[in-house]
C-alpha cells in the first residue's frame, strides 16, 4: 500500500468564475478563483463572454492552484471537473482542459455533477480544521444559478430530489 496522498485537481467552470482547487486526502490545500468583471455592464452573465474569459483564465488559475499547493503536476492523482449543469460554452472550456490534462499526465478523469458537488463540498476539510461532517441521511437545500433543489442525501452517491 502506498503512503502517497491522493491529490485531486478540481476544475469548476459552470458559469462565470474559473476555479481550481487542490485536495489532498480530503483536505483543501489550495483554492484559486478568477472572476469576470466584464459582465457587470450587462447586468448579468453573457454566456459567450463567459466562455471566452474561461479560455483566458483557466491556465493561470490552474497554475496558481498547483503553485499555492506546493506540488508539481506529476503529484496529481486525478483531475475532477464540473460536467453540468451550467453554461455550455463555459463547461466545454473546463472539460476540454480537464481531459487534456488527464490524458497528458496519464491520470483518471472524474466528472462531477455541479449540484452534487455543492452537496459533497460539505465533506471537504481545511488543513488543521476540526469539522463535524454531516451524518447520513440528511436533507439539503441547494440554490445555484437557475437550479434550486431539495435533496435527500442517503450516502455520497445516493441522492434523491424531493
Amino acid at each position: 500500500m502506498s503512503n502517497n496522498p491522493t491529490i485531486i485537481l478540481g476544475i469548476e467552470s459552470s458559469c462565470d468564475d474559473t476555479s481550481a482547487a487542490i485536495i489532498s486526502d480530503g483536505v483543501l490545500v489550495s483554492n484559486v478563483t478568477a472572476g469576470q468583471a466584464v459582465h457587470t455592464k450587462y447586468g448579468g452573465v453573457v454566456p459567450e463572454l463567459a466562455s471566452r474569459a474561461h479560455q483566458s483564465n483557466i491556465v493561470p488559475v490552474i497554475d496558481a492552484a498547483i503553485k499555492d499547493a506546493g506540488i508539481d503536476k506529476k503529484d496529481i492523482s486525478a483531475v475532477a471537473f464540473t460536467q453540468g449543469p451550467g453554461l455550455l460554452g463555459s463547461l466545454l472550456v473546463g472539460v476540454s482542459f480537464a481531459k487534456g490534462f488527464a490524458l497528458a499526465n496519464n491520470i483518471p478523469l472524474i466528472s462531477v455533477n455541479h449540484m452534487q458537488g455543492h452537496i459533497l463540498a460539505h465533506f471537504i476539510r481545511k488543513k488543521d480544521e476540526e469539522k463535524k461532517l454531516p451524518e447520513f441521511p440528511f436533507i439539503c437545500l441547494t440554490v445555484s444559478g437557475g437550479h434550486t433543489q431539495i435533496v435527500k442525501v442517503n450516502d455520497y452517491f445516493d441522492m434523491e430530489i424531493i
